[in-house]
């Protein structure tokens, strides 16, 4: 993948806070700012017995010019077997190709929310235990050197599904200690008038759930409170209430499709609707704003419904589907993971939603490799795009396995 596909609207002219956004700190900051600010470089260098994070632009996945024949040996019967066994083909490939690149980044932080459900799923620890050597090899250390950036705190979701994993009396308190410092800072900081905390949809996925879980763990409400007065925030700037779907940022808030309709992309969307999800796994029945949230998770929902392909997927530009050859299948796996868990809560109406997940389903499985390459996924980006059928990224197949996860639970399977 090209530094062209990084998270730079194309319309727009480059900007270096954006390029830190995607991963790449490496020469861009060293050549500019290690004279300038030594201290900067310092705090930007991890400790040596943690690993150096690698540019998501390079290590997030690739699109071979021949990936091999489409499998041929799965089955999207709704069954939990045919479930469980498509999620540990895809889950086992992934991380037989990704784990020598695993690394602190927001790509790869989504990655390890889905294998940590894939082993929900599958009764298979191996994916779990790839998670768990990955966070002790890091010393259960976020990134923090451009506080209060989302992106950097997305891993602290991983760090906490496996603190809470264990019985309340066997879990390791290192675990979540540094996730916790930076929550706490987080929910400590007075809001900037000039600009919002999560500027950018994407970010409702990467640190909402984590200082929901903060909460869960703590019992301390201020994580939970601080989430709520974040959210309402970005949704009163990014949330087209007529079209119930986000603008990905207000770069985009008049920017149209080539049909002239307005420009929503797949995949940002896609992370909000997981993040509800994850805000509303653990925010209690009676908490003030949570219907807020169910309505909010009503309106998307049926919007996606409403403009799903006749091939049970979305394009990366979900208004202007005829604008884009390929399926996106990051976006289709999170409106499926999200659609999927709305049925399993009772959020949604199962005799509406179902046949959407099971379109959805089937669809994703179309782009499943014979070797287990979970393929038409957009890289790395901030708005729709194009890109080659093979195209596998880590952000794409995590919620591919969530989506699993959710998907196994309907159709009765343990988990």
């Amino acid at each position: 993948m090209s530094f062209a596909e990084l998270r730079i609207p194309r319309p727009l002219s480059f900007d270096l806070s954006v390029a830190r956004r995607a991963g790449v700190v490496g020469l861009i900051a060293l050549s500019t700012l290690a004279t300038a600010n030594t201290r900067a470089f310092a705090q930007a260098t991890p400790a040596p017995a943690v690993s150096k994070p690698v540019p998501d632009s390079k290590a997030s996945g690739d699109a071979p010019d021949d990936p091999g024949p489409l499998a041929t040996d799965i089955s999207s019967e709704l069954k939990p077997q045919a479930i469980q066994a498509v999620v540990n083909k895809v889950a086992a490939w992934q991380v037989k190709v990704a784990e020598p690149t695993f690394n602190r980044l927001w790509t790869y932080a989504a990655l390890y929310d889905g294998l940590l459900a894939a082993s929900k799923t599958t009764g298979n620890p191996a994916f779990r235990d790839a998670v768990l050597k990955f966070s002790e090899q890091e010393k259960w250390q976020l990134i923090d050197n451009r506080f209060p950036h989302a992106d950097d705190q997305a891993l602290g979701k991983a760090y906490m599904g496996l603190y809470l994993g264990d019985p309340k009396n066997a879990r390791k308190p290192e675990r979540m200690a540094n996730t916790k410092e930076i929550m706490d800072r987080l929910a400590g900081r007075p809001d900037d008038p000039a600009k919002l905390l999560w500027w950018w949809c994407d970010a409702l996925y990467m640190a909402p759930p984590v200082l929901s879980q903060m909460y869960l763990a703590t019992g301390d409400k201020k994580y939970l409170d601080y989430m709520d007065r974040e959210w309402w925030i970005t949704t009163k700037t990014l949330y087209n209430q007529e079209d119930h779907l986000f603008f990905r940022d207000q770069r985009y808030l008049t920017q149209k499709q080539a049909n002239g309709k307005n420009l929503y992309w797949s995949r940002g969307n896609g992370w909000v609707m997981g993040g509800l999800v994850k805000v509303l796994e653990i925010m209690p029945k009676n908490y003030p704003t949570r219907a807020k949230y169910v309505e909010q998770f009503r309106q998307m929902a049926e919007e996606v419904k409403s403009i799903q392909g006749k091939d049970g997927l979305w394009r990366s530009g979900l208004l202007d589907p005829d604008a884009y050859e390929l399926p996106e299948v990051s976006g289709s796996a999170f409106f499926t993971y999200a659609i999927a868990y709305g049925i399993n809560e009772h959020i949604l109406d199962r005799k509406t939603y179902l046949p959407v997940v099971e379109k959805s389903w089937k669809g994703i499985l179309q782009h499943v490799y014979a070797d287990g390459r979970l393929g038409s996924i957009q890289p790395v980006d901030a708005q729709p795009g194009k890109f080659k059928p093979s195209a596998s990224h880590v952000y794409g197949v995590g919620g591919f396995l969530m989506a699993g996860y959710e998907m196994n639970r309907l159709a009765g399977g343990k988990h």
